[in-house]
């Protein structure tokens, strides 16, 4: 592996063009654009093909394409998981999404961070945090999950809410940014 890649992978600042992260991409891209032109009517090759792109696939799991994704290697997803069209999973840092999860259309998992300050940024300097999604999860559409965040098991995150921060188990939680209206139970 390449230094960057390695850099990428320890969650460490990394510089994206690098030549191995490139194929990476390019794999990923490659996957995507077949997972996504699959036929409905061939469920065991479109069920190949995202086994193949991403790092690990559940029993039972449906993922309705179009599906987007950086690189698909870091990307987990447990038994039973349903994941409506237009999901957007940047996994530049791993995603772990749990067991019975419902995830709405358009929802976007977003690992990736770049700096504030101007040159760095300008360099092309990013980096990235994990998302956790536990078990029994419900994103509504269009909700946005960013770096770093954990959502506990059972939770429920209303339609078009921003999830800046981890959220517990069992709760409701809605708005931009999202915050618990209440328990669940």
């Amino acid at each position: 592996m390449g230094l960057q890649k390695d850099r990428m992978l320890a969650g460490e600042p990394y510089i994206a063009d690098d030549p191995d992260l490139v194929a990476d991409l390019k794999r990923a891209a490659s996957l995507m654009e077949r997972f996504n032109a699959s036929s409905v009517d061939r469920p065991e090759e479109r069920a190949r093909l995202l086994a193949t792109l991403l790092g690990a696939v559940g029993d039972g799991v449906e993922v309705r394409p179009p599906l987007y994704v950086d690189y698909g290697y870091q990307t987990t997803i447990g038994d039973r998981t349903f994941v409506n069209y237009g999901a957007v999973l940047l996994d530049v840092a791993r995603i772990g999404i749990g067991a019975d999860v419902q995830i709405g259309p358009n929802v976007q998992l977003l690992t990736p961070t770049h700096p504030v300050e101007p040159g760095p940024r300008r360099d092309r300097w990013e980096s990235a945090r994990p998302i956790t999604i536990g078990d029994n999860v419900w994103l509504g559409g269009g909700a946005i999950v960013l770096a770093g965040v954990t959502i506990g098991s059972d939770t429920v995150v209303g339609a078009g809410s921003v999830v800046t921060r981890d959220l517990p188990a069992g709760v409701v939680a809605v708005g931009n940014p999202a915050r618990v209206l209440r328990e669940i139970g």
